[in-house]
């Protein structure tokens, strides 16, 4: 294993056994992060430290984590709809990882989405890579600008694929974009 696949893993393994923080206004301001409500619609934002920004689709179910317990989110558990994330480089020192039933998708300075329900995760990366793993697997795939990936339950490998302008075009609208 490579130095970048020890990292990304690492990552992920730091986001499995990470406390947990409930994402309301007060305990996001405990991890680091403030909400804020995005005017004229339902959707909110949270603002985390050197410009970690989230996106929250209207009826997303998360949880902040902090892997490290320096007070300061590193991961996200998301239980079901999408969250849009854009982690510039050096804002989460370490990296920042989002987990899902199925995925583990982690980075260092990036921007990316990722929608989870159904049985499946689907990540898509707008700037920057993103490692994507089964949740339960070494197995993995790095991601590009323009490229997504599907990740459902099973063993199957993981496939990489450009993302048609209609499939981002709708996964973005969910966020207002």
């Amino acid at each position: 294993m490579n130095a970048r696949d020890r990292f990304f893993r690492s990552l992920m393994v730091a986001g499995l056994f990470a406390g947990v923080f409930w994402v309301d206004a007060a305990l996001a301001q405990d991890a680091g992060c403030r909400l804020e409500p995005v005017a004229g619609t339902a959707r909110q934002v949270l603002k985390c430290r050197k410009g970690l920004t989230v996106i929250v689709e209207e009826g997303a179910r998360f949880t902040l984590e902090d892997g490290d317990r320096n007070g300061k989110a590193d991961a996200v558990r998301l239980r079901r709809k999408a969250l849009l994330l854009d982690a510039p480089a050096g804002s989460v020192p370490g990296g920042f990882a989002v987990v899902t039933p199925q995925a583990i998708a982690a980075v260092r300075g990036t921007k990316w989405a990722v929608d989870t329900g159904e049985g499946k995760t689907s990540v898509f990366v707008l700037r920057g890579r993103v490692a994507v793993h089964r949740a339960a697997s070494d197995a993995g795939v790095v991601l590009k600008p323009g490229e997504g990936v599907d990740v459902e339950p099973g063993t199957a490998p993981l496939t990489v694929k450009r993302w048609p302008a209609k499939r981002v075009s709708a996964l973005l609208a969910r966020f207002g974009l």
